[in-house]
């Protein structure tokens, strides 16, 4: 290579490398400006977006009676809510509004529940009574609830057939004064031509045992019969031991059953009425 030469080839290398570093520089600047701080109008912007959420949702929530003592802050189109209401139902009414209105990005609901104090013992009583005696109609032996109460926080699980029964309870326990918060694990039972079928037959057996028909005169204390992809759970209580076997046996003679777990709870052993 010539002396000549080798000067062009550095001065293409320089060349090159400023090349490189004009266009690390524009980067770094592109970068600087999609991250650089919020601007004064921007953030004057964002200011006004919020005043507005928080002036509508204010007037809302001071048109109606029931959240008197709500109040509410706003950021970044996020709305907080704090103070109380005497109902768990109303805590997620003023959620529920201030969703609908306008702009609102996302609720927190920071909302204390005060109304009475009652205890978890006797909470769970009216509960329990309330849930037994809502329902009706035939739904009512396909669906099953478990109630627990700890510092007024009611834990719900159980299964149901087609939602209606789950919403109707979760609403009940909703509105029972004493109720601070809900803790749902209520599932749906598959759709299923096939479970619609042995759930059908598994009630004509068992409710056409003449050891078991007793338990179709009051309408709120059936057996409950779960069935989830051929599995049948059965859920309740009964009289006796041999009450729970017998259901159990005509449970287990079902074509097309692929396990029967027998829940039931016999009510004098126990010293609780089923549900």
């Amino acid at each position: 290579m010539t002396f000549a030469t080798k000067i062009f080839a550095t001065k293409k290398g320089l060349l090159k490398a400023a090349t490189s570093l004009l266009a690390v520089g524009v980067l770094s600047a592109t970068l600087f400006a999609q991250t650089a701080p919020a601007t004064a109008a921007q953030t004057a912007a964002a200011t006004r977006y919020d005043n507005r959420i928080q002036t509508t949702l204010t007037q809302k929530l001071a048109s109606k009676n029931q959240f008197r003592d709500v109040r509410s802050s706003v950021e970044d189109g996020i709305v907080t809510l704090t103070g109380t209401v005497d109902l768990y139902q109303r805590k997620l009414d003023a959620a529920k509004l201030a969703r609908k209105t306008a702009s609102v990005q996302g609720v927190k609901n920071l909302i204390t529940v005060a109304g009475p104090n009652v205890s978890d013992a006797q909470l769970e009583q009216k509960l329990a009574l309330k849930l037994r005696y809502v329902r009706s109609g035939y739904d009512i032996t396909f669906d099953y609830f478990a109630l627990g109460v700890k510092d007024g926080v009611v834990t719900v699980e159980g299964a149901d057939r087609t939602g209606v029964g789950r919403d109707e309870a979760l609403a009940d326990i909703a509105n029972m004064p004493g109720v601070k918060d809900v803790i749902a694990n209520i599932s749906l039972e598959p759709v299923s031509q096939m479970d619609d079928g042995l759930r059908l037959r598994a009630a004509r057996v068992i409710y056409r045992d003449s050891v078991l028909s007793k338990y179709a005169i009051d309408p709120a204390r059936p057996i409950r019969i779960i069935v989830e992809n051929g599995h049948i759970t059965l859920y309740g209580s009964v009289d006796n031991t041999m009450d729970k076997t017998v259901a159990g046996l005509r449970a287990n003679e079902l074509f097309g059953a692929f396990s029967v777990d027998n829940k039931l709870v016999v009510e004098k052993e126990s010293g609780q009425p089923g549900m």
